[in-house]
């Protein structure tokens, strides 16, 4: 056993709250609090520390276990040669679970010191549409927090009453600062928490609009959810008993709009790259990395593999992420500042086949019908417009419609389960029955170039099996894992 390493290397003692952030998982731990708790190392910027915000009934068990460890976590970066990095973070001094005491929540997103409210509530939790991009006011959670009284229960529910609150007693509104994996992730906060303002007070929804910031943002790191193996990892490895320890990759990377209203911690300072316009850097990620994530996911399953290291590995997915990236998605995008997209691509591919972040296939799959319109469909839909195919991502799509009939994994539910499990019952008397949804696919059924290329995959797949599907589109006669393809 290694000797169990340092705490934090600063007084916590000194630390006061300036951020409170809303959805305190894995990826938050290793990626903003692990930030700030660089920052808070250096001795700079105290006033920055988080108060985490929990609102999911699952969200208990993140309370506990902090509690239980005064806040502070183990954070083990686990590089492809098998070596580690271990730190404790400490950048997180609080954290409430909001159905135990709203008012509580409420009065922390009022305090003056609290400047901005961060978010990760994933791809779906903005509850805006993916077709019309609007606020959806049918929301039964949504209409429960509008009743005149009511303690919120949404995201929305308590940042718009924290801000009404502020505007109030004459308090300068939070910067609301989103951290999902969402194209203009700024610009759908926005869009989310100004709508849903404006159905409880146009008058405040105006002030929100004209005062608060939502900077746009994107953020990259390969963390994987954490396992009991994880947990003994980090007790044989490093001494520590740690309820809920975060393993992730070596990589990260945050881009970041400077546009705040009340200031905002000296990011720039541990790595942060603070950007006046960060189109580029996130259409870069999330059509070449998350979008990746969806085309492993689904032909892996399919083949028989279970975790994203095993399906990258796989000559035939290397091979189909390839021609994807290459091919359909880089002629989507804008010049990318600094970035080589050739070694950029090229490291994805390394990234994923990390055999030590053993992310599930089954993860990835999560919420597909969030995440394949927004970081998939998005390069199909700039494609089709130009009349240019995209058999690639048909074929990702194609695999996801027999994924979504054929297999029960509890690990991979979806929030639109409803809506999944009508297009996948429509796929069964028409050859596009799955694209038929217009609030997942847009038009795309209406547009033969890709709507063939659908048919064709499904049909390949469902008579002869992923494999065969994959030779038909890449033209490579089906490789086993491991073999190199010829």
């Amino acid at each position: 056993m290694r000797p169990a390493y340092e705490p934090p290397r600063y007084d916590r003692s000194g630390l006061s709250v300036g951020i409170v952030h809303f959805g305190v998982g894995n990826f938050h731990r290793s990626h903003q609090a692990m930030y700030l708790d660089r920052l808070f190392e250096r001795g700079e910027d105290l006033d920055w520390a988080i108060c985490g915000v929990g609102l999911l009934p699952g969200d208990r068990r993140m309370r506990d276990a902090l509690a239980g460890q005064d806040m502070t976590y183990t954070l083990v970066e686990r590089r492809p040669d098998g070596s580690s990095s271990p730190r404790t973070v400490g950048s997180i001094v609080e954290y409430l679970f909001g159905p135990d005491d709203p008012d509580r929540v409420l009065e922390r997103l009022t305090d003056p010191a609290t400047r901005i409210v961060s978010l990760t509530i994933t791809e779906g939790g903005y509850n805006t549409s993916d077709t019309t991009g609007e606020f959806d006011a049918s929301n039964p959670a949504v209409q429960q927090d509008l009743r005149p009284g009511a303690a919120p229960t949404t995201v929305f529910g308590y940042l718009v009453e924290g801000l009404a609150r502020r505007r109030a007693r004459g308090i300068p509104p939070f910067t609301v600062m989103s951290c999902d994996n969402l194209p203009g992730n700024g610009d759908v906060a926005r869009t989310a928490f100004v709508g849903y303002a404006r159905l409880r007070d146009p008058g405040l929804a105006d002030w929100i609009a004209a005062t608060v910031a939502f900077p746009n943002g994107m953020v990259d790191r390969i963390t994987p959810i954490t396992t009991n193996a994880d947990r003994e990892f980090v007790g044989r490895e490093f001494g520590v008993t740690d309820a809920w320890p975060v393993l992730c990759e070596p990589f990260v990377q945050w881009v970041l709009e400077d546009h705040f209203t009340l200031g905002r911690p000296a990011f720039e300072r541990v790595g942060v790259q603070v950007v006046a316009d960060v189109t580029p850097y996130e259409l870069m990620k999330l059509r070449l990395l998350n979008a990746s994530h969806q085309a492993l996911a689904y032909p892996g399953y399919l083949l028989g593999h279970r975790h994203a290291h095993e399906a990258a590995a796989d000559p035939r997915l290397a091979g189909l992420l390839t021609r994807y990236m290459d091919e359909e998605a880089t002629p989507t995008l804008q010049p990318v500042p600094g970035i080589d997209l050739t070694a950029y691509k090229r490291s994805l591919i390394e990234r994923f086949t990390n055999p030590y972040i053993p992310d599930t296939l089954a993860r990835l799959a999560t919420d597909a019908s969030d995440r394949i319109p927004k970081f998939l469909l998005p390069v199909v839909h700039d494609r089709v417009r130009l009349d240019q195919p995209t058999p690639i991502a048909a074929l990702v799509v194609a695999a996801w419609a027999v994924f979504a009939a054929d297999v029960t994994e509890p690990g991979a539910p979806d929030r639109q389960h409803t809506a999944v499990a009508a297009a996948v019952r429509r796929q069964q008397a028409d050859p596009i029955g799955f694209l038929r949804d217009t609030g997942l696919f847009g038009d795309l059924a209406e547009r033969p170039i890709f709507a063939d290329a659908f048919a064709t995959s499904y049909h390949d797949i469902r008579s002869g099996g992923i494999a065969a599907a994959l030779t038909a589109r890449l033209g490579t006669s089906p490789a086993a894992p491991g073999t190199a393809a010829p």
